[in-house]
């Protein structure tokens, strides 16, 4: 996963290049036809690809359609000025038009009833896209060096996703571990040799040293791929600029949230049996960690909504949605802050009850203990 995912990014550019140098840009004008029994719509037949081919009577449209002398037609009604309806007609089975059909009728249309009326230049722009140049300001009214945008919305998103496997990966490798040692009985040869402090700190440390290499190298080859995609394709990947903190937190909030997996999956490696009975009691936690990824709309939408502060908060969804949060806008400080501090806080407690669940359940065989005989245990020891 650590070579692999840089790899794969490099390997889409590219792919985009050879496949952009190979595709000649069709210059085939598609034809459509359109019967005027309105009247006044005679001009401005060329649309981009597209012209319109005027006929005289919907039957003279009809059969050049069959023949295959137009892609479709429509028809405009007298009709047309009090409902704004335009009657389509086509050979192929469409739920509805194609956009750039749809676009090409609908300024052909607004051409036609405004010529005459204004000038030419005001029915491009009427006909044109609006174009909403965004600038953000600072506090002080100067323009912001960090503007922010669709290029710095991807990056964080895919880092999110990134961060969410590669935290679930690293921690259900401790389930596995212990259920496999449990299974062939290992555990105890283990443990004749160091202490349950010893073995599980071995196991959280030296898998978490793996997933934070993968991270950081994550890191560091991100902004040579961003300026490679930058040079060779353009577009959104031109305005991305990410700050240094963003890639600090990332390494930041994925050590707390392997953390805190690690401590929940050392709690159910040692209460399971079996390996494969602890990564079905693992799914509970790893659906609640993607949480954040189902609600991404909003997080992007709403990014400072309460239930994107809470989800900040919150431990186990924390590292995801700030993460996604980051390409959204502008998460406050005290809210990093209390998201750092909560999580902090329960990788301890977690880890106090783990070491205790841990010297009690690990060499404990056959059916897993129930939560009341769990809790019953804690209080004893």
């Amino acid at each position: 996963m650590t070579l692999i995912v840089p790899l794969v990014f490099l390997l889409g550019i590219v792919i985009y290049q050879v496949i952009s140098g190979a595709i000649v840009p069709s210059e085939t004008v598609t034809r459509i036809g359109y019967v005027d029994n309105a009247g006044g719509f005679t001009q401005y037949n060329e649309q981009g690809s597209i012209y319109l081919a005027q006929y005289a009577k919907v039957e003279d449209a009809k059969t050049a359609l069959i023949s295959g002398d137009i892609n479709e037609y429509f028809v405009i009604d007298p009709t047309y000025y009090s409902t704004g309806v335009i009657n389509y007609f086509t050979l192929e089975k469409q739920l509805t038009p194609p956009p750039e059909t749809v676009t090409a009728i609908k300024q052909f249309m607004t051409a036609n009833m405004l010529a005459g009326k204004i000038p030419q230049s005001d029915i491009n722009l009427i006909n044109s896209s609006l174009n909403v140049v965004s600038t953000r300001l600072t506090d002080t009214g100067a323009v912001s060096t960090e503007q922010g945008g669709i290029g710095d919305l991807v990056l964080p998103m895919i880092f999110a996703i990134l961060l969410y496997f590669s935290i679930i990966f690293t921690s259900s490798y401790l389930i596995q571990g212990l259920g496999d040692e449990k299974e062939n009985r290992l555990i105890e040869v283990l443990l004749s040799s160091v202490s349950t402090r010893q073995l599980i700190t071995g196991k959280v440390l030296g898998i978490g040293a793996a997933g934070l290499i993968s991270v950081v190298v994550w890191v560091i080859c991100t902004p040579f791929i961003i300026n490679y995609a930058t040079a060779s394709i353009g577009g959104i990947f031109s305005y991305i600029s990410l700050s240094p903190s963003f890639f600090i937190l990332c390494i930041v909030y994925f050590i707390l949230g392997y953390l805190l997996f690690a401590v929940i999956s050392t709690c159910i490696g040692a209460i399971t049996p079996s390996a494969r009975e602890g990564q079905q009691l693992a799914v509970i936690f790893t659906l609640t960690a993607a949480v954040p990824l189902w609600f991404s709309s909003l997080i992007i939408m709403y990014p400072n909504s309460p239930v994107c502060i809470f989800l900040t908060i919150f431990p186990l969804t924390a590292p995801i949605t700030l993460v996604a949060r980051l390409g959204s806008t502008d998460v406050a400080a005290w809210q990093i802050a209390v998201s750092i501090g909560v999580m902090v806080i329960t990788i301890t407690v977690g880890l106090f009850l783990t070491i205790k669940i841990v010297r009690t359940f690990l060499l404990m065989y056959g059916k897993r203990p129930t939560l009341g005989t769990i809790i019953r245990s804690l209080r004893s020891s």
